[in-house]
């Protein structure tokens, strides 16, 4: 279970920077621009993303990112992005629930995808 888990930390560290970023970006597109909560938390997560994508692949999985790998990585979570913010949209939740539940998600369905599939290395 603890292989599982291996990178968890320094993945949850970037990920506070990737949360900080993306919560500032929604919120400025939803006062300023007055955008929808799915298109701010979409725009917000490509954004945050797309640090937080080269930052793990050099120092929390030790692989070289390609335009593949990005673009595995935000269709799967921008999907994920997407939905909760219209879901946010359609239940009329503030703003302030529609990027916890989606930091929340994305820190374990994010670390999972990462490790699994996006900078998966070919076993020894």
């Amino acid at each position: 279970m603890s292989r599982l888990w291996t990178g968890f930390s320094s993945y949850t560290v970037i990920g506070i920077a990737n949360t900080v970023i993306h919560w500032q970006v929604f919120f400025v597109l939803r006062a300023a621009l007055d955008l929808s909560q799915a298109l701010s938390n979409l725009l917000a997560f490509c954004v945050a993303a797309t640090f937080s994508f080269f930052v793990n692949a050099t120092f929390t999985f030790g692989v070289a990112a390609s335009v593949g790998r990005y673009l595995v990585f935000m269709l799967c979570l921008g999907s994920l992005s997407l939905a909760v913010g219209w879901m946010g949209d359609s239940w009329r939740l503030p703003g302030l629930v529609t990027v916890v539940v989606f930091s929340l998600s994305s820190l374990v369905c994010g670390f999972l995808l990462a490790k699994y599939l996006v900078f998966r290395r070919p076993e020894p």
